[in-house]
């Protein structure tokens, strides 16, 4: 079930939110300072790919100080639009009943993409 979501998902908008995080990690990465927050938008890339069947958890034991501060960085930088995005897609598929397990998949995300310092996104058996 959660192969035909992830193909669904990917056809209907997936395909270009991996683009955006991937461009966003290149853009990032051509500065010294950027390339953590690239690394960062390369991993929510494959993240966003496919969401289905996987959750968002907090990293155990919790980011502490560092995590903090990269995130509030992460929120200036690329965080708060790409956050904006998913927020945007999931009230655009929440409109049909179609659409529906999309916009939860897109909720799902808003978390990793605005705070992904501290959070890691897992299969749901693990």
């Amino acid at each position: 079930m959660s192969l035909l979501g992830n193909l669904v998902f990917f056809v209907f908008g997936g395909f270009l939110i991996f683009l955006g995080y991937v461009l966003g990690g290149i853009l990032l990465c051509l500065t010294i300072i950027g390339i953590p927050f690239g690394l960062m938008c390369f991993r929510l890339a494959g993240s966003v790919i496919a969401p289905f069947g996987r959750e968002v958890r907090e990293t155990e034991p919790p980011g502490g100080p560092i995590s903090l501060i990269m995130n509030i960085i992460w929120i200036i930088l690329p965080g708060l639009e790409l956050a904006i995005m998913h927020l945007l897609l999931a009230a655009f598929f929440a409109l049909t009943i179609i659409g529906f397990p999309l916009a939860v998949q897109h909720m799902k995300l808003v978390p990793m993409a605005l705070l992904p310092f501290g959070h890691v996104m897992r299969d749901i058996n693990d």
